[in-house]
């Protein structure tokens, strides 16, 4: 019995360490991929190469609903989180692993804008770390509301629509700063899936009223909740 008990214990070190050493190998590529896109375009460089963008929209031109209802349904501790969410990350691990997939990330916007400025949208987990350490620089030298500003100015909304400036163009015929609280709703909600929802209406109104149920739940609206049909 003694024996058995001795084995399992080895066995079981012997799994720590070598979990270990994946993960420190795995933080090491993740950090060369990060140190390698910050070489090939620095941070400063290329956040101001999307600001000089024509489509580009500044803050004070989106809607207070729409900011709103992208934290609502991509990051709701936005806020309060230094680029990374410990608990929505604890809780995607635990799904990716019961699954056995890489389904959920659990991305911060501040990860997703680190994503849509240097990396790739394959979900590789020396990616992943790489957002991580993109995240903290990010944090680290914009305001929360500029990181905001950036990341619906980056992100992919289908029929290739680059931003919310295009993407309010293109399925409203109108500038961001006139949707309606509703159309707020639908354009928070279409990067999720861009190409199934751009091209199937239905979802992406469903996807919209999903949105509104995440901003009446965190407190995100002023009076009621944004009605979308």
């Amino acid at each position: 019995m003694r024996q058995m008990l001795r084995l399992l214990r080895r066995a079981l070190l012997a799994m720590l360490v070598l979990t270990l050493l994946a993960a420190l190998a795995l933080t090491l590529r993740g950090y060369a991929l990060y140190r390698e896109a910050l070489k090939t375009r620095p941070l400063e460089q290329t956040v101001e190469e999307v600001r000089s963008q024509p489509s580009y929209v500044g803050r004070e031109d989106l809607p207070e609903t729409y900011l709103r209802a992208v934290v609502a349904i991509e990051d709701h501790r936005f806020y309060d989180h230094c680029g990374i969410d410990v608990i929505a990350i604890g809780r995607a691990a635990w799904h990716d692993l019961t699954t056995l997939s890489l389904e959920q990330g659990g991305s911060t916007i501040t990860q997703q804008l680190a994503k849509n400025l240097f990396l790739s949208q394959e979900k590789e987990l020396s990616r992943k770390v790489a957002e991580v350490f993109l995240a903290f620089d990010l944090e680290a030298r914009y305001e929360k509301s500029e990181i905001l500003e950036l990341y619906v100015n980056t992100s992919y909304f289908g029929e290739g629509c680059a931003g919310i400036g295009e993407a309010s163009s293109w399925y409203l015929g109108k500038e961001p700063l006139e949707m309606t609280p509703c159309e707020c709703a639908l354009m928070a909600g279409l990067p999720n899936a861009p190409s199934l929802l751009s091209e199937n209406m239905d979802l992406a109104w469903e996807r919209a009223r999903l949105v509104a149920e995440q901003m009446e739940r965190y407190g995100l609206v002023d009076v009621a909740s944004v009605v979308c049909p």
